[in-house]
């Protein structure tokens, strides 16, 4: 099957954690908003409840067929059973979906950081808010996050969230990592010592052959301003 990816062309966002799963698998799938040919309007024509399929709120949402899912995680649930990212077993399935779900409050996290009253205003508008926002930020919920999973991958044992299983999952702390390196370069560098295992799981999914051509390609959208991973240095504390 060719898959449709819609979400917006120009960032990573929550589209990346999609995209890391579709590049690990190997599967076809077409960007459609970075397409010359359908570009942004053929994702605002979904969001305005134009084409076919149940309406999504907001990207990213894959078509698979006549089937269009939205939401990330729910993405993943769905997709990883089918290119071998996800257990066989309900309740494992759960796990990496919960692990997931937990990435995904990580990620609003990380967005309040620099945007703590809302995004409809720009962040030169509530620095003093943000400045705040991400010294709490980085000295409380960052590390019992990161402690969370280095929790989880010492109990589990193998190197990845599930064990000896690779995952979707590791995808996703993979990007978490990445993007916070961006972020956040002076507190993840003072922090990295302190979870081994999570910055070991880093290196190894970027050394993965299908993601290491990835990153190198021109599909990998680089960090920048725009998006939900920001690097402001007075917020890098």
């Amino acid at each position: 099957m060719r898959y449709e990816l819609y979400y917006w062309p120009s960032i990573q966002g929550r589209g990346e954690f999609v995209r890391l799963a579709l590049e690990e698998a190997g599967a076809s799938y077409v960007d459609v908003a970075r397409t010359p040919q359908r570009g942004v309007p053929a994702l605002t024509r979904f969001l305005e409840g134009k084409s076919e399929g149940r309406l999504p709120f907001a990207p990213p949402f894959l078509k698979a067929g006549n089937l269009v899912i939205a939401q990330t995680a729910n993405i993943l649930l769905w997709l990883a059973p089918r290119h071998g990212l996800a257990p066989k077993s309900e309740p494992a399935r759960l796990w990496a979906h919960q692990l997931q779900l937990t990435i995904a409050d990580w990620l609003v996290e990380v967005h309040d950081a620099h945007h703590p009253i809302g995004g409809a205003f720009y962040y030169e508008d509530q620095k003093p808010e943000s400045k705040r926002r991400a010294a709490h930020f980085t000295a409380e919920r960052l590390p019992k996050f990161l402690g969370y999973f280095e929790r989880v991958l010492a109990r589990e044992k193998g190197g990845w969230l599930l064990g000896k299983a690779f995952s979707y999952a590791d995808l996703s702390l993979f990007q978490m990592i990445a993007g916070l390196r961006y972020a956040f370069p002076r507190a993840m560098e003072r922090l990295a010592p302190k979870y081994p295992r999570s910055v070991a799981l880093h290196e190894r999914v970027a050394a993965r052959p299908r993601i290491a051509a990835y990153l190198e390609s021109k599909r990998r959208i680089a960090f920048n301003q725009h998006d939900i991973f920001r690097h402001y240095p007075e917020l890098d504390v």
